[in-house]
């Protein structure tokens, strides 16, 4: 017997996923000090911040990013939170993330950065 086939990544938090993934991998590939952090995804912040809602948790001594899902998706400005600007909002949250643990600036993080030339 052959089971049926699973069915699509295509609920939100498949997709968050992916797209966490996505970003991590090809700021990996272009920034190898980034090859061995760990980046997880949590649903919360489990943390009082006086400064509002944090998206994301940078602890550099132990290699760990923390990608908060709730925030990043829910804050989005009203009228800009389809499919599309989701994803923006994920991918900056990975890249800003990303570029706090290493001390650069979010648009220094492309291979050549996103400077005009």
């Amino acid at each position: 017997m052959v089971r049926p086939p699973l069915p699509a990544l295509d609920g939100r938090i498949d997709t968050f996923d992916l797209t966490v993934s996505t970003a991590v991998d090809f700021l990996c590939s272009v920034w190898p000090e980034l090859r061995d952090v760990r980046v997880e995804v949590a649903a919360m912040p489990s943390i009082d911040d006086p400064d509002g809602m944090p998206r994301w948790y940078v602890d550099a001594a132990h290699h760990r990013i923390v990608l908060f899902r709730v925030p990043i998706e829910r804050l989005l400005v009203p009228g800009h939170d389809d499919l599309a600007h989701r994803r923006i909002a994920i991918e900056s949250a990975v890249f800003r993330a990303a570029a706090e643990y290493t001390g650069r600036e979010p648009w220094d993080l492309g291979p050549h950065g996103f400077h005009d030339h």
